[in-house]
């Protein structure tokens, strides 16, 4: 019979990072906040001591990262080194790299990789959602599940598609589980996509869902009370219009709330055709 406890030992390790596990204890505790923790050896286990923030190489895969002990950034220091670090990017390939360094957020450690964007970044449209799901998390990028293909034909009917539009999500890294990310880690990942929308050439933002709109808008009421309103945001030096709407997963549970979201996707039709006719008349 052949031995399978190879196969069962990566499928535990599989199990643990699905669940959001992500680090082992040891025979010897150690001393996870201490400025320097010294390298330990105990039972087999060592400690290696990693410095958050930007780093020359990106961390691996779980079972590599398993005996490591990381000192975290506080929340204050993450959200400051993000700042810094998107404030730098020049580009939206710099913003990717400065991304795939970063680790000042948790996430990143229990993601498979990084959910930057899709699309044309010089679409006149950029749609924004909240979090990456399984699906995205597998192939590296966003609204590629059953929520993605809701949007590739929501987009369709007004004649869009990935060629002409920018997506992307506020946070890049799927949380375990699928669960909601905390206000710690949406707080940590913002200045990335304010960043990454400025760098964007979009004309129109579409905030997809309530915690999409609450936290690129700065409004406190549910996307019930704001779907379908115009806003103004100002990205950068420069303003644009910015709408929320509903997510495509909550459509996949509300149907019935089909009928508001395409009032708000030929509002978006309606403002590209405005916006259009406005540029060709100036010229």
């Amino acid at each position: 019979m052949p031995d399978n406890r190879e196969h069962d030992v990566r499928a535990l390790l599989a199990f643990y990072q699905e669940a959001g596990v992500d680090a082992l204890l040891g025979e010897s505790p150690v001393d996870r906040l201490a400025e320097n923790p010294q390298q330990e050896a105990a039972g087999g286990n060592a400690a290696v001591a990693r410095s958050p923030g930007l780093r020359n190489q990106p961390s691996g895969s779980f079972a590599g990262r398993a005996g490591g002990a990381i000192a975290p950034l506080s929340p204050e220091a993450a959200v400051a080194a993000a700042r810094e670090a998107a404030k730098a990017a020049t580009s939206l390939e710099e913003l990717r790299e400065m991304l795939r360094h970063f680790e000042g957020c948790a996430l990143r450690a229990t993601a498979t990789q990084l959910v930057f964007a899709d699309g044309n970044p010089q679409a006149r449209v950029m749609f924004v959602g909240e979090a990456p799901g399984r699906e995205e998390d597998i192939q590296g990028l966003p609204f590629v599940g059953r929520s993605g293909q809701l949007l590739d034909r929501m987009m369709a009917a007004i004649g869009l598609d990935r060629k002409s539009a920018y997506i992307a999500n506020i946070v890049p890294w799927r949380p375990p589980g699928n669960r909601t990310p905390t206000p710690q880690e949406s707080a940590i990942c913002l200045p990335f996509i304010l960043r990454q929308i400025e760098l964007a050439d979009a004309e129109l933002l579409v905030c997809l869902g309530g915690p999409s709109a609450q936290t690129l808008l700065n409004i406190k009421d549910g996307i019930i009370k704001n779907r379908g309103r115009w806003f103004r945001y100002q990205a950068g030096a420069r303003e644009m219009r910015a709408l929320a709407t509903f997510h495509p997963a909550y459509l996949l549970r509300q149907p019935l709330q089909k009928r508001l979201a395409w009032r708000d996707f030929l509002a978006i039709k309606k403002a590209l055709a405005a916006a259009q006719s406005a540029a060709g008349t100036t010229h």
